[in-house]
């Protein structure tokens, strides 16, 4: 009698480990919602979160950058936000595409070291793993404006 060969279960491709960089932006994100929606201090929300995810020193670094630097720059950051998002009021933006936006936006800025193409594939990527349905779609928009408005010679080419 012959056995019927085992049945393997169908198996998706493996997403690849997040990178440094993309760990750091989750950090921030993470950080800026709990300072935007529950008030908390900035350093203590990395700090914590951090810990709990076991985020290597480099990884801290590069969230701590974003997020000092979004709440520095955050009154010209909301302001371009509430320019390219006109159908939005700022407050109605969620929290998670609005701080996913001004992480973005500090990245987009002049003598950045992050190309505007990677910045705005990151945001949305973001959006589509944190956001709610039609984040990602919204966050490329503005970012696609934004981009094309405050720094036209950085506008991404199709």
């Amino acid at each position: 009698m012959n056995d019927p060969a085992p049945v393997q279960a169908a198996t998706r491709p493996q997403k690849p480990a997040p990178t440094r960089q993309r760990r750091g932006r989750i950090l921030a994100l993470q950080v800026l919602f709990e300072a935007d929606v529950a008030g908390h201090g900035w350093e203590q929300a990395l700090r914590a979160h951090a810990e709990a995810v076991h985020a290597p020193k480099a990884v801290a670094a590069f969230a701590e950058e974003r997020v000092a630097g979004v709440l520095e720059a955050m009154a010209d950051i909301d302001e371009v936000i509430r320019r390219h998002a006109t159908a939005w009021p700022l407050d109605q933006v969620s929290a998670v595409d609005r701080n996913i936006l001004r992480i973005a936006l500090y990245e987009l800025r002049p003598g950045s070291p992050t190309p505007p193409k990677v910045a705005i594939n990151e945001a949305v990527e973001l959006a589509k793993e944190f956001g709610g349905e039609g984040s990602s779609r919204f966050v490329n928009g503005v970012l696609g404006a934004a981009v094309g408005d405050e720094h036209p010679q950085q506008a991404p080419t199709a």
